[in-house]
């Protein structure tokens, strides 16, 4: 498809890398003079409403009629109510009420109908019931363009049932490092495969450019992500910098971009990430010159999340240069007041050209017109709206079933163990082999996708339920044991472990070791072994991670990505026919090659010395003979390595911090040993119990005189983007005693740049002896006075009275992983 839209100018081919795409979309005279008649009676207030959008959970409908905004945005944790599982019938009337406000022309109003956008990434995934496809590194896998036209068509239907229009989606990043924690974001390292999928993705989602179904009501505009360089920063940080040539950037990163646009990608979502140290949503050669004019981009660049923030000399509140660089729409989720007064300040000033924002806003206004949205009426009399038995339809859930078999990827399988006669008796084990939610992944239902429920997942199937009803089916018998415990042996075991679901940044790892200091799985994998009992790994995970040692231990290493909702999609390849034939061949093959060590996170098909344990391209078929000799076990890194964004666990700082203990006779004292405590008795430290031995530190006030404990880092962290949000410091613990006077937790840099806040209220609702999970949002601490950039006490715990207070665990989180959220104070 590519070689066939796409091709450089013989002007300017020597001259850049960048090719000139064939927009398939002639420009529309009726269009354009309803556009013209429009904007000729918009005021400045008017036009810079349109390029602002802001998220539900900070504005409401009146705001959108008081201000005039042109879109509003559903979060990854902003839901109806603050309901992380609300009913498809709450999201409908929201969606009803944000367009019906959109639409008033009393006061001046034009009615000018809102876009409502919304992270509908592997299906419409914020919505209970709704399809769950697996997420993109899965897809890749398959190799299946065609699929992916049908995952889009099936996701745009059940968006639009919702009442929304626009999905941000497809990504289209190469990730070139593992440890991003957006990894599986991304089909794959190849920018081969990329291309190959993003124009089929956009087709699906919003149909066939010039054909009768495009942008109709049965399909959403996209909003094609993240341009550029996302997949590509050094370290594998998230939202970091992309140190590359421009024909680099332009043939590994940008491959994705001219196959979208020549299927007519509506909108292009700006990244997070600079490239050669600028942000990209203040880089006008990227986003002007070479995405709209050079690459002949017709729809608008959206930001992401207060992204426009980050670049240099703004803030979330002030940014005209974002704009005057090419962005068309700020997301500004929780600052879109203060950006909007600031940005018609600037407009009336002359610091942001009337040319650029009207530009801006034709772009906007062209794509309404486009989805008809003008003449459309309110969601819920769309042709979708409100039809709500669609969501996890048989017909949907059979194109979701297909992309789990085809996602698959067989690593090994020894004495073709696999398939497995559902004739058996087989013990399905693990603590992922009954968990929707681990199986889904991140951006499911909110946006690190933790603390769902069964409950929150009607129309899904896990794996142990595929496979038992495939079992009961053929006379087997299928039991249940997450330990792997059982009371009559098995003739094979399934166990089914992995990654925990995370999104984003929370995802960003050190090494590609799994789970370093927690053996559980191996263990239970080992004791199975011991009992004579087959193994089959079913792994989940949203990246290639060192599993030697599990590999070496196990018959049978499925590597089966994040499949979503349909859990029998493994049962389908892992079970034979009750015949004896094969039911579904194994098709996945890698698209992120295997590391051979916990180090190789950035070896990637195509570069020189390219050597990992499993090659891009690698997947067993049954066909095939699937004994691998043993792995080496040495992980290739040293020392124990911390999970990104924590601080304290198992009864130990994280690697680079130290716990203080501080008091009016002693300052800064390394609390290294068990127990310890300050010479005053100010402060007594000592280990305990909570969810093994000694992982758990006590904390005895005696109230004497003011103490601390402190958690300070070796060189300063910076944890700007983590408070660009609802992230929060969130500490596990037990409140043994009463808390009735102030209990300050604070971070600092410093003299003049620290923040804290009194914990004592949310305390004393803790009940006294239970363990629970208290969380602090970091933004707290910014109003407080904190400059989150450089920290170097990322916790400082404070009391003057007496206090009995047990912390196992201290690190970053998302909202809804907290049991009790401490008010933040006014800033």
């Amino acid at each position: 498809m590519a070689a066939a839209l796409l091709a450089l100018s013989c002007r300017d081919a020597a001259a850049s890398p960048w090719p000139a795409v064939a927009w398939p979309l002639a420009e529309d005279p009726v269009i354009e003079k309803r556009i013209d008649e429009l904007m000729a009676k918009m005021t400045v207030e008017d036009k810079v409403g349109q390029i602002v959008q802001g998220d539900i959970a900070s504005l409401t409908p009146e705001d959108v009629r008081k201000y005039r905004l042109g879109s509003v945005l559903a979060g990854g944790n902003s839901d109806p109510d603050g309901k992380y599982n609300a009913t498809p019938a709450q999201w409908l009337a929201l969606t009803d009420a944000f367009y019906e406000a959109s639409m008033d022309t009393r006061n001046g109003g034009h009615g000018i109908p809102i876009l409502f956008g919304i992270d509908a990434v592997h299906g419409q995934s914020n919505i209970v019931g709704a399809t769950l496809f697996p997420h993109n590194i899965g897809l890749g896998a398959t190799r299946n363009p065609e699929l992916m036209r049908q995952i889009g068509r099936v996701t745009a239907v059940e968006t639009r049932i919702t009442g929304m229009e626009w999905a941000f989606a497809p990504t289209v990043a190469v990730p070139q490092d593992d440890r991003w924690g957006r990894t599986y974001e991304g089909y794959s390292e190849s920018p081969d495969v990329v291309a190959s999928f993003a124009g089929s993705m956009v087709e699906g989602l919003q149909g066939t450019a010039g054909a009768l179904d495009f942008l109709d009501g049965s399909h959403v505009m996209v909003s094609v992500k993240h341009f550029l360089g996302d997949g590509g920063t050094t370290g594998g940080k998230d939202q970091g910098d992309t140190r590359i040539d421009e024909a680099e950037l332009a043939r590994l990163h940008g491959a994705g971009y001219p196959p979208a646009i020549a299927a007519g990608a509506q909108t292009i979502m700006a990244s997070f990430n600079s490239v050669n140290g600028e942000k990209m949503h203040g880089h006008r050669h990227l986003l002007t010159e070479v995405l709209k004019q050079q690459m002949n981009f017709g729809g608008f660049v959206v930001g992401d999340w207060n992204g426009h923030g980050q670049v240099k000399g703004c803030t979330n509140d002030n940014c005209p240069a974002a704009i005057a660089a090419g962005l068309d729409m700020a997301m500004a989720s929780d600052s879109w007041k203060g950006f909007y007064e600031t940005a018609v300040a600037a407009v009336k000033a002359g610091t942001l050209p009337m040319e650029r924002l009207d530009d801006a806003v034709r772009r906007i206004l062209r794509v309404k017109f486009r989805l008809g949205l003008f003449e459309a009426g309110k969601p819920s009399r769309r042709p979708l709206g409100g039809k709500f038995e669609l969501l996890g339809a048989r017909e949907h859930r059979a194109v979701a079933r297909q992309a789990v078999r085809e996602s698959l990827v067989l690593l090994k399988n020894n004495k073709s163990v696999l398939p497995l006669s559902p004739k058996q008796r087989i013990l399905v084990a693990g603590d992922g082999a009954d968990d929707v939610g681990k199986q889904a992944g991140g951006w499911t239902l909110n946006w690190q996708g933790t603390g769902t429920r069964r409950a929150d997942f009607p129309n899904a199937d896990t794996i142990y339920e595929g496979i038992a009803r495939q079992a009961r089916a053929a006379g087997g018998v299928a039991t249940l044991s997450v330990d792997g415990k059982y009371m009559q042996k098995p003739d094979a075991a399934v166990v089914v472990f992995g990654e925990n679901p995370y999104a984003e940044f929370q995802g960003d790892i050190a090494t590609l070791l799994y789970k370093p200091g927690n053996d559980a799985e191996l263990e239970l994998i080992k004791r199975l072994k011991a009992d004579g009992i087959p193994v089959v790994a079913v792994f989940l995970s949203g990246r290639p991670l060192w599993m030697n040692r599990e590999i070496n231990a196990v018959d049978a290493f499925v590597a089966a990505w994040l499949p979503g909702s349909e859990g029998e999609g493994i049962a389908d390849v892992l079970l034979r026919k009750p015949d004896g034939g094969v039911q579904h061949d194994f098709k996945g093959k890698l698209s992120f090659s295997w590391p051979r060590s916990a180090a190789q996170y950035a070896n990637n098909v195509g570069q020189k010395d390219y050597a990992p344990l499993f090659a891009f391209g690698f997947g067993l078929t049954y066909a095939d003979k699937g004994d691998l000799a043993p792995l080496p076990e040495d992980s290739g890194v040293s020392g124990e390595q911390s999970a990104s964004g924590v601080y304290f666990a198992n009864g130990m700082p994280s690697v680079s911090l130290t716990l203080q203990l501080s008091g009016a006779s002693q300052a800064n004292m390394p609390a290294t040993t068990m127990p310890t405590a300050l010479a005053d008795g100010s402060l007594k430290l000592s280990a305990v119990d909570h969810k093994a031995q000694e992982d758990a530190r006590r904390l005895q006030w005696s109230g004497a005189a003011t103490a601390k404990v402190t958690l300070a880092s070796g060189k300063p962290l910076d944890l700007t983007r983590e408070s660009n949000g609802d992230m929060q410091l969130q500490l596990t613990l037990r409140r043994d005693s009463a808390a009735s006077a102030p209990v300050w937790l604070g971070v600092g840099c410093g003299e003049g740049c620290s923040g804290r806040i009194d914990l004592h209220k949310p305390l004393a609702t803790l009940p006294q002896g239970r363990w629970k999970v208290v969380g602090v949002p970091l933004k707290c601490f910014v109003n407080a006075g904190a400059d989150v950039s450089k920290l170097v006490q990322v916790l400082v715990l404070e009391s003057r009275a007496a206090l009995d207070l047990s912390v196992s665990r201290i690190a970053l989180g998302a909202l809804n992983e907290a049991e009790v959220t401490a008010d933040c104070p006014a800033g």
